[in-house]
């Protein structure tokens, strides 16, 4: 992908070409994206190589997991676990303080695009839409992303009121990561299901309207050390970050005549629905847009 050659949106460039990138030089290199696949594979493998062959650096699944015998255990998991059995886990309750200060302090809703698999296929689907949306087969659909906020509580509310995890009967992306590492076919019919929702219905509808793991982690994105920022000097409002991203609205100051402080010129993407995916910056022809490592300024 040369995305100083070619207005790098969703449609114009091959999902495989965008895993590499083109400098200003020539020079190809890795893209973000090709570094965010490589790792949910990573994690992923290390969680087959547990289960099948005994090499025990990360054991578990996606939900709640080991990684070298320390407990990791995501947050709206135990939630639902301590609603449900109304008894506090040790175990479940030191996994998920380990995992928010982790996500507090590095990256929010990374969690959804660094380590999540369902992130990995709908982007494929993501893809496939825009291309049937292009050939006017399809309608873009958007809606309120606080919708996933609504479904949060109405899944914690049926765990406390049936005494079992009822999110987990639907969620796409335990499914699909205990297919990988288990090869559990029984639900995978809903993964399906979703992905077709997202080629035929709306674009990336679990993850941004649905998915309530998501919303917990947007919740922790505010005091997070590593953002995206913005040049408001290098940007011409070409608007193509917009066009990759999952949550678009979280880039309102890039469209031309949007308000922004006139006294600054670098702004940090303070969006809680930022995934900190880096697409954004992958396909900026201007180099506006780039990661900032909050954490020198504490140096």
């Amino acid at each position: 992908m040369d995305k100083y050659n070619v207005r790098a949106t969703v449609r114009n460039v091959s999902f495989l070409s965008t895993l590499i990138t083109t400098t200003k030089d020539g020079k190809k290199r890795p893209s973000i994206r090709f570094w965010r696949i490589f790792t949910i594979v990573l994690v992923h493998l290390l969680f087959v190589l547990s289960y099948r062959v005994d090499v025990q650096i990360l054991e578990g699944d996606i939900s709640a997991s080991r990684i070298l015998g320390f407990h990791l255990a995501d947050a709206f998991m135990s939630l639902q676990v301590f609603l449900a059995t109304h008894e506090i886990h040790v175990n479940l309750l030191i996994g998920s303080l380990s995992i928010l200060a982790f996500y507090i302090i590095f990256g929010g809703r990374g969690f959804c695009s660094w380590v999540c698999p369902y992130s990995l296929i709908s982007e494929i689907a993501e893809k496939i839409h825009e291309n049937l949306r292009a050939k006017k087969i399809v309608k873009p659909r958007v809606f309120d992303t606080k919708w996933r906020y609504a479904f949060t509580i109405l899944f914690l509310a049926l765990s406390f009121a049936s005494s079992s995890l009822v999110f987990e009967i639907f969620n796409v992306v335990g499914i699909f990561s205990r297919f990988i590492i288990y090869g559990y076919f029984h639900a995978i019919w809903l993964v399906v299901a979703m992905l077709v929702v997202e080629i035929f219905f709306s674009r990336r509808a679990w993850c941004r309207y649905v998915c309530p793991v998501g919303a917990t982690y947007s919740l922790l994105a505010k005091p997070n050390a590593i953002k995206v920022s913005w040049d408001k000097e290098k940007c011409d409002h070409c608007l193509v970050c917009t066009d990759v991203c999952l949550v678009p609205h979280v880039l309102f100051m890039t469209k031309k005549g949007a308000k922004t402080d006139d006294s600054k010129k670098l702004f940090r993407i303070a969006g809680a629905d930022c995934t900190l995916c880096g697409r954004c910056i992958d396909v900026c022809h201007q180099d506006a847009l780039k990661f900032d490592n909050g954490f020198k300024k504490l140096i």
